[in-house]
């Protein structure tokens, strides 16, 4: 068969689709994409949103359309949550968020049977994490690991504990077994990725994200690990203690944020308030002198009053972010926060997301300055116009003119700013 997949949402998405498609070249079928005449066509979907479920029946329709003699198969959050659904839209075969490795059993049948046929699971009863192939980005450069799955944090706005189920853990031996397998392959970096990596090692006696950090450093000296999004209170004294020792940590830290007004996290119910958070924040610069920190923020969550909004830019200021990634609240259906009263019109969080996106741009301008003159470890990955390109331990971008850098790590000096990219000179 020649198969093509098209993903939709986050970064475990994208990481279980590669994982897809190693499993479908390892068997013996072609990859394609969704321009080319393909026997089947998969869909990963997302529903991490309303426009996400919107998303995912537009992109099953589309496919419905262009190849109506394919199979058409669905797998991912959405279809977890509304398999009928999804089945009604003329998909062959309807998957949720597990047993990726059974998927493509129940594909091959599908297209030797062409019966339209719906698999999907109770994902609060999976207690078991589902090992799958890490996968590659950038031409063997980086890579993602997924180590956990699952989340227990119940937000009222967000439905992804129902679509994935409850904490399950990689074991380490596995996590670093896969990480060394990666570093032989050639890969300069690891980003540690799942649907709320903090939780990680709660179904496991005797670890946590530290430990298992810990170790992958430890077994994997010549490839940097980036951490991925950290619930704040993650950030602790010993956190930092037994990971700023490591040179192959990147100094960069998502951490979930969401409001900066506490009346709204408690609505959110979110679990710490901006004194923890702005804690985390102070420890990180503290062990991590120059790191990035950057944030998520949802605008306009029902209820959210200007002076709340107020309190959250003020807020925002203050932690000095380096990014920050800005979304108006999108009512999920089934989730608390969208049956709550006081919903915000759509005018108002508009105007509330272009003001926090002009702080973020400030902010983003004042991190960037602050590091011309640096030495930056930079791991470059492409050419454009004459220019290396990589990006630092931070995660900023940096251009450098050189010859035969791809995958290559170098000392850059920072010598400016083009825009949001860094410019230098190797530090011969």
């Amino acid at each position: 068969m020649k198969i093509a997949i098209s993903t939709l949402g986050c970064k475990v998405n994208q990481y279980e689709s590669q994982a897809l498609e190693a499993e479908i070249v390892r068997r013996g079928h072609e990859l394609g994409t969704f321009d080319q005449v393909c026997d089947a066509y998969v869909i990963n979907t997302c529903s991490v949103t309303a426009t996400g479920d919107k998303k995912s029946r537009q992109a099953v329709r589309r496919a419905k359309r262009l190849h109506p003699e394919a199979v058409v198969a669905v797998c991912g959050c959405y279809s977890q949550l509304h398999p009928q659904e999804a089945a009604t839209l003329g998909a062959e075969l309807v998957c949720g968020t597990g047993d990726r490795g059974g998927f493509i059993d129940l594909l091959e049948r599908a297209f030797e049977d062409r019966q339209p046929s719906v698999h999907v699971d109770d994902a609060l009863k999976r207690f078991d994490f589902e090992v799958l192939p890490a996968g590659g980005l950038s031409q063997r450069t980086r890579a993602m690991l997924k180590i956990e799955d699952g989340c227990r944090n119940f937000c009222s706005y967000c439905i992804i504990p129902y679509a994935r189920g409850p904490v399950r853990s990689m074991k380490p031996d596995a996590a670093i077994a896969e990480a060394k397998r990666l570093a032989e392959e050639g890969y300069k970096e690891i980003v540690l990725t799942g649907i709320e990596i903090s939780s990680y090692g709660r179904d496991l006696e005797g670890w946590d994200i530290v430990s298992l950090t810990e170790e992958l450093c430890r077994a994997a000296p010549a490839v940097r690990f980036r951490m991925g999004s950290l619930e704040p209170r993650t950030v602790t004294e010993d956190f930092c203690q037994k990971l700023s020792v490591f040179e192959n940590l990147c100094p960069q830290f998502h951490l979930s944020m969401q409001s900066g007004c506490d009346s709204v996290l408690k609505r959110m119910n979110r679990k710490y308030d901006t004194g923890r958070y702005f804690e985390s924040v102070s420890l990180l610069r503290r062990y991590f002198p120059g790191c990035a920190v950057t944030t998520d923020l949802i605008v306009g969550f029902p209820g959210e009053t200007d002076e709340e909004f107020e309190q959250t830019l003020e807020f925002i200021k203050r932690c000095a972010f380096s990014s920050m990634h800005i979304f108006p609240y999108s009512p999920r259906p089934d989730t608390p926060a969208a049956k709550m009263d006081n919903q915000v019109k759509n005018s108002v969080k508009e105007l509330r997301a272009a003001q926090a996106a002009k702080v973020a741009a400030q902010m983003e301008a004042q991190y960037l300055q602050s590091l011309v003159g640096s030495r930056l470890k930079v791991l470059f990955e492409t050419e454009e116009k004459g220019f290396f390109t990589g990006h630092a331990g931070n995660y900023m971008k940096v251009a450098v003119e050189g010859n035969s850098l791809h995958n290559v790590e170098k000392t850059v000096i920072i010598t400016g700013i083009n825009k949001d990219v860094l410019t230098g000179v190797l530090d011969e």
